[in-house]
């Protein structure tokens, strides 16, 4: 930890950076698993599902940065490698083998869901530590995600 003026104490602010980099590297694995969707997914749905999985991937880059940028707040090391993410990414492996367009929602969604439910649990933890801050930010992320979700799902005949 570096010097701050933060007034959380250091206890807490431990704790939160350790958390903020647990997710930093599964967000930096979502990120590269939405866009090895984009690369390469096919089907009558290309261009929407194409586009989409773009911005979903987007979005994912700006929670990268924004955890990251807690981390640092609170005088914490944001551990944003590739590398780092490697090893410590909670996320399933994604399958590098399909191209169909309702095999990558389905991963594509799957994967969403699995983040969005580490951040609902990081919501409950930075509050129980006593970070209110931090857990906002996991709300607004939560929140994010579930869009995400839905605009994903979306793509998924409902009849089948």
């Amino acid at each position: 930890m570096v010097f701050t003026h933060n007034t959380l104490s250091e206890n807490i602010r431990v704790q939160s950076v350790e958390l903020l980099n647990k997710h930093l590297a599964a967000a930096i694995d979502l990120h590269a698993q939405v866009k090895q969707a984009h690369w390469n997914v096919r089907g009558p749905g290309f261009i929407a599902i194409h586009e989409l999985f773009d911005k979903v991937a987007g979005d994912v880059e700006t929670y990268s940065d924004q955890i990251a940028e807690r981390a640092g707040a609170l005088g914490g090391v944001a551990r944003g490698t590739v590398q780092t993410a490697v090893e410590r990414s909670f996320l399933t492996t994604y399958p590098l083998d399909i191209a169909d367009e309702k095999e990558h929602v389905f991963a594509v969604s799957a994967t969403l869901a699995a983040f969005g439910q580490s951040a609902r649990e990081a919501i409950e933890l930075a509050s129980g530590f006593g970070d209110a801050n931090t857990a906002d930010l996991f709300t607004q992320i939560s929140r994010g995600v579930d869009q995400q979700i839905w605009l994903v799902e979306s793509h998924i005949d409902p009849r089948q």
